[in-house]
């Protein structure tokens, strides 16, 4: 399913795989702490975030870039298996991605309209997964205050951002906390695969 350039893929995968899903990100978790990350200007997200793979995004009152460490000074831990396996299957690129952002949405947690501007080369698409609780992702095109439509990702959708809408603003405006059983306190998990140097 197209939708204003993005390419929703619905219930792409089956229960099965997004519990195996969830525990490797536990790992990763455990590995690389989640932490609450503040803007550039010091204000709190209300999003809880780590990485996974060769650089990690991270946002304090530097700004929003990629590091090769965790803010506490580890190393981020390798991009889970399975997690690259979709990123070939969907994608067909024999080029992995660098980084594997977590982003963990708790009661309340929402995201605000951005674009994904931070990488090198945008000729390779943005491939995220929904993991838990439903949530609203908002659309809009490469220009701030334009048109926008929304549509609710559930656990197991993916999404495709690539060509015209590598560049599109999109956000998740809410979430439906408590609509998923899949993570046991509630919530949802966000996890976006992104190359961030453009070559290998």
């Amino acid at each position: 399913m197209k939708i204003g350039g993005f390419e929703l893929l619905k219930s792409y995968l089956n229960s099965a795989d997004q519990l195996d899903l969830v525990n490797d990100l536990r790992s990763v978790a455990q590995a690389a702490p989640m932490r609450s990350p503040v803007t550039r200007w010091g204000k709190p997200m209300s999003v809880k975030m780590t990485s996974a793979g060769r650089v990690g995004w991270i946002s304090d009152r530097r700004g929003y870039r990629y590091e090769p460490q965790h803010p506490d000074g580890m190393d981020w831990p390798p991009i889970p298996d399975r997690i690259l396996t979709l990123w070939k299957d969907i994608t067909g690129l024999t080029r992995q991605p660098d980084c594997c952002l977590i982003n963990y949405y708790g009661e309340g947690a929402r995201m605000g309209l951005h674009q994904d501007k931070d990488e090198v080369d945008f000729s390779y698409p943005v491939l995220t997964i929904s993991l838990g609780d439903d949530g609203l992702f908002r659309m809009g095109g490469t220009e701030r205050g334009g048109k926008t439509q929304s549509v609710w990702l559930t656990s197991g959708d993916v999404v495709v951002m690539g060509g015209e809408a590598r560049l599109a603003y999109h956000g998740v405006d809410r979430i439906r906390f408590g609509s998923s059983s899949l993570l046991p306190d509630g919530g949802r998990i966000n996890v976006t695969l992104r190359v961030v140097e453009g070559v290998s």
